[in-house]
């Protein structure tokens, strides 16, 4: 198999798929394991690796993509693939709240009375008022971009509609939960929990093996995260998006590493533009895409996860904020040499 940025590519065609910008096929990974493309409707992720363990009326999901009817064709044709419906699942594992993940587990469960599981965090999240009511969520969203630097008139250009926001209220709540170390109701397979937040408050991953309220540091979380995954002794990643790979130890000390090159670039912006936002500084980072070209929730993504990043430089103590409602941010002098 080729590698890419020093991993070994384990899933070829959705490698290929995602270079030549096509969905992926369904692929059979073991005799009671598919790999299921779900659609993410106008989003540059494309689509959300779906996985469904276990064989006839009895299959456990893994994720089930975005709450749309794009989506649900997308998942209920790769599971036709696997030679199963709906119908047939008797439980959905959700990784974290995020819709594209979690977006079709309540039509799931209505259509097949599956249990939903997710991490105790997550439900703690999704249960909250201003997740379960849209016009009181487009509120809050609205005064938390004012908080990162955004004008009202910003932050009403990018934040949804009550209507627009409406799907992301109607995340199915968990009949069960897991927490870290949790052995998950996979019939023929041991999914082991493990809490990997960052991402999200109650992101999980599995180990597998046959028989508004985020955190203060998430980032900082995140890299921890990192590294307790890293040392796991695991043939193969069964990643949400992108493909298969080997190499666990490899990518997340690449991702790691990005991490520490986007805290020195950020911190060369406060350098430069003292008592700046999160919301002025994201603008003046190294973006995939023009940063004009953001706009929506992907400029939110941006922002928040700058804040992230400004959150974890004034932890090692790099910069300072100035306090307020509206923070802004400045690079903390460095110390006196001392003397011999």
């Amino acid at each position: 198999m080729p590698a890419t940025f020093g991993l070994e590519v384990t899933g070829q065609a959705q490698h290929d798929a995602w270079q030549l910008r096509v969905m992926p096929p369904a692929e059979q990974l073991a005799s009671d394991l598919w790999s299921i493309p779900v659609t993410i409707p106008n989003n540059p992720l494309r689509y959300v690796n779906c996985y469904a363990f276990g064989t006839g009326a009895g299959l456990v999901l893994l994720d089930t993509g975005w709450a749309s009817e794009e989506s649900w064709q997308a998942l209920t044709a790769g599971l036709a693939a696997a030679g199963a419906a709906v119908t047939d699942i008797r439980g959905v594992l959700v990784s974290h709240l995020h819709l594209d993940h979690s977006g079709l587990a309540a039509r799931i469960r209505q259509e097949s009375g599956a249990w939903v599981a997710m991490h105790p965090a997550e439900h703690a999240a999704i249960a909250r008022p201003d997740y379960r009511d849209a016009a009181l969520a487009v509120r809050k969203e609205a005064e938390f971009l004012r908080s990162l630097g955004a004008t009202a008139a910003e932050a009403e250009d990018v934040v949804e509609t009550e209507e627009e926001f409406a799907p992301f209220c109607s995340v199915a709540l968990p009949d069960r939960e897991l927490s870290d170390g949790d052995l998950a109701d996979v019939p023929g397979w041991r999914l082991r929990a493990v809490h990997t937040p960052g991402h999200t408050p109650g992101h999980l991953c599995f180990a597998v093996s046959v028989q508004r309220a985020d955190p203060v540091d998430p980032l900082r979380d995140y890299l921890r995260s990192l590294d307790r995954v890293r040392p796991m002794d695991v043939d193969e990643v069964f990643p949400a998006h992108e493909w298969r790979f080997r190499g666990l130890a490899e990518r997340a000390k690449a991702i790691a590493a990005h991490h520490e090159r986007r805290l020195a670039e950020l911190l060369g912006a406060i350098e430069r533009m003292p008592g700046a936002t999160p919301w002025e500084l994201a603008g003046q980072l190294t973006w995939s895409h023009p940063w004009d070209a953001y706009s929506g929730r992907m400029r939110i993504h941006a922002v928040t996860e700058t804040a992230a990043h400004v959150h974890l430089l004034e932890r090692r103590g790099l910069v300072r904020s100035s306090g307020g409602l509206v923070p802004g941010y400045h690079r903390t002098p460095a110390p006196e040499p001392r003397g011999p």
